[in-house]
């Protein structure tokens, strides 16, 4: 399939439902409103294309990003590809979902996402927290340093309540991530999650959200669910 092929494709899938949806969450046109699993069968016919994924991600089309991401051979990319692919991430389900998915199957992952949790700048910082979450809960315990992850999490303790808004979200999945999928500081998590406390995240014409990562570390451990590991990082 090439270019024209799959925008084609998307186009024909987008609902107008799931447009106004993606709208609300942040992004802005150009978008079709495709639901992520009707673009599986699409993503089987191509598998993994390395440069129809640059094509598809330099439209600016929110539904064509996503397929790029989907598509994308992180092996092929290097820092800079990464670097040009965060610039143009507008909103946290490209910087999230897209982008810190595609770095978490790489081997710079880690470099590239630290620099990234220290730039200060909003999606940026949440890609990188966000990166870690796919890793711990893909990768196993033995592929990181406890005492880097340990620090990690004295920055979340002391930085989270002051940290902008879409970054919050991502230090509260990362202290989840912690607690439930690497065993080596489960306790650490825990007593951080604690310690945080909720966490209030203020949102445009809408009530405050409060975050409460010790209340859903709680429910995963009743579930059993300590130690969980994914097989692959994208679906």
């Amino acid at each position: 399939m090439n270019f024209e092929m799959v925008m084609q494709e998307l186009e024909a899938l987008g609902k107008e439902r799931t447009k106004k949806m993606y709208v609300s969450n942040g992004a802005h046109e150009p978008l079709f409103g495709v639901a992520t699993g009707q673009m599986k069968p699409i993503a089987k016919k191509i598998k993994k294309n390395q440069s129809l994924a640059e094509q598809l991600y330099a439209t600016g089309n929110y539904d064509a990003m996503y397929m790029a991401g989907v598509i994308a051979d992180p092996k092929a990319m290097n820092e800079a590809d990464f670097k040009r692919w965060i610039d143009s991430a507008y909103f946290y389900m490209l910087s999230d979902y897209v982008v810190a998915v595609t770095l978490a199957e790489t081997d710079i992952a880690q470099e590239v996402a630290d620099q990234w949790i220290a730039c200060g700048e909003e999606l940026r910082m949440s890609a990188g927290w966000s990166c870690y979450c796919w890793l711990l809960g893909n990768r196993p315990d033995h592929e990181f340093s406890e005492s880097k992850l340990a620090h990690m999490l004295e920055i979340v303790q002391n930085t989270i309540h002051d940290s902008p808004e879409r970054t919050k979200y991502a230090m509260n999945n990362f202290l989840y991530t912690m607690a439930v999928s690497y065993l080596p500081l489960h306790e650490k998590a825990v007593e951080t999650a604690k310690a945080v406390g909720p966490v209030e995240v203020k949102q445009d014409k809408k009530k405050s959200k409060f975050l409460l990562a010790s209340d859903n570390i709680q429910k995963a451990v009743d579930k059993g669910q300590i130690g969980f590991k994914r097989k692959y990082v994208r679906c």
